[in-house]
Parts: C-alpha cells; structure tokens; sequence
C-alpha cells in the first residue's frame, strides 16, 4: 500500500497562546514539498511519437531534458514561484498539494520534505504515515512521502491533524527507487475525445521497467521501504536522543 499525500495544515493555537499572544516557533512552517497559490500545471502540449518498434512514446512538443526523469519516464509540468531569502517557496500553501518538482528532488535526493535539508541519521531515514496510510501485513510498503529529517519528526507530526490522530513512524535503513504515481495517456476516439487524453489513472504506482511508462505522465516518485522498523511515539524520545 502506498502513502496518500499528508493534508498539513497552519498549527493551531490553544486557549493559552490565543491568551499571552505566544506562538510555538514552528507555527509559521510550511513544508518545502508544499504546492503554493501561483504555481499552475503548464498548458498541455502533449503528444504521443511514434517510436522505431512500432509503439508510442509521450513527449512534449517543447520538450526539455529536466522533463524527464532520470529513468526517462516524463513528468507533469508546474510553474515555480519566485523563492524567498531562506530559498523558500513563497505564496500561500496549497496544503494538500505536493509540487512534482520539488517533491521529485527531495524523494530522490532522499532530503527533508520540510526543509530540503540532507535527511540521513546515523540510523537510517524517517518516513511518517497516518492511520490506516500503510498496511505492513501487504507488501511492498510503498511511500510517496519524501523523508522527514530529525529535527523535522516532531515538527511535522504537530503540523499535521492528519498525523496527530495516529502516526506512525518508520526509521528505514534501505528504501530504494520504486516507481511513479500519475497517469496514463493515449488516443481518444469518438465524439469530444479526439486527440491525446488522460485513459487512465492507476490507484498505485507504476514500477519502474512497467511497459506503460512510455505513455505514462508522472507526479509523484514513490520508494519501497525495505529494510526498516516502526517506531512507536512512546520510544521516539530515546530514538530521536540517539540521532541528534
């Protein structure tokens, strides 16, 4: 099963801050991964090549290498806002959107998803999951959710209603490259669907080498926690005592 996006939302303030005025430090944080008011998927300019054997290949007219992956599976287009001093995104959090490029980068470069620092620790990397996010007992256990780093897991967990309910917490040792999540594109047929046009959209990721990929438009990049243990908030503490 495969981790859905995490619906961060602004930290809200108890009775106590709304009466002295305080605020905690992270009150303000917004997830790097976050999509912002601005940033708009591109005009779609798609088209399905012709390739040698006889089979397509889905390509943008003014198609750039950066459209790419570096597996060569073709990823959707999204305007990028200017960024801040602290080379943040700036506009207003979109908080249940994950910006592909910037959730492509971090996944692959296995950096914090809030910060887009390196998010490596001496015992592996954080991966959080909401309730019912992750079914351990149904292999592969597969994640969308760039890693967290460790000044990051408490941050995210109080961020997030979604994670406050129940989180759980994996510290991974190996999460490979898996997949994408996105869709499926092709030639539509018959009245109002000529032309090149979205004919499916799969609920899980496609691995990587899946002979759809060819016409497969990608949003998220997805990676299999292999060789990993859950860690339950009670232990947290001491765990995150031997990372920091």
């Amino acid at each position: 099963m495969i981790t859905r996006p995490l619906p961060y939302s602004p930290y809200p303030r108890s009775s106590g801050e709304r009466a002295s005025g305080t605020r905690p430090a992270d009150a303000g944080l917004i997830p790097f991964v976050t999509q912002r008011e601005g940033e708009e998927a591109a005009p779609n300019n798609l088209f399905l090549e012709k390739t040698a054997v006889r089979q397509h290949r889905l390509r943008y007219q003014d198609e750039d290498p950066r459209d790419r992956d570096h597996r060569g599976v073709l990823w959707a287009r999204c305007s990028l806002n200017p960024v801040d001093g602290r080379l943040q995104p700036t506009g207003a959090p979109q908080w249940k959107l994950m910006h592909p490029l910037r959730q492509r980068l971090t996944m692959q470069a296995m950096r914090c998803q809030v910060c887009a620092q390196p998010a490596k620790t001496p015992l592996g990397y954080f991966f959080l999951a909401g309730p019912h996010d992750i079914d351990t007992s149904e292999p592969p256990v597969l994640t969308s959710q760039p890693p967290v780093c460790a000044k990051h897991v408490r941050v995210a967990i109080r961020l997030c209603p979604h994670l406050r309910r129940d989180t759980t917490v994996f510290l991974a040792r190996s999460a490979p490259l898996y997949g994408v999540l996105g869709v499926v594109y092709g030639y539509g047929y018959g009245y109002g669907q000529g032309g090149v046009h979205v004919v499916a959209c799969p609920d899980s990721p496609l691995p990587y080498g899946h002979p759809n990929l060819d016409t497969f438009l990608a949003s998220q990049l997805v990676r299999r926690l292999t060789i990993y243990r859950v860690v339950g908030l009670d232990e947290l503490a001491n765990v995150m005592g031997q990372v920091t």
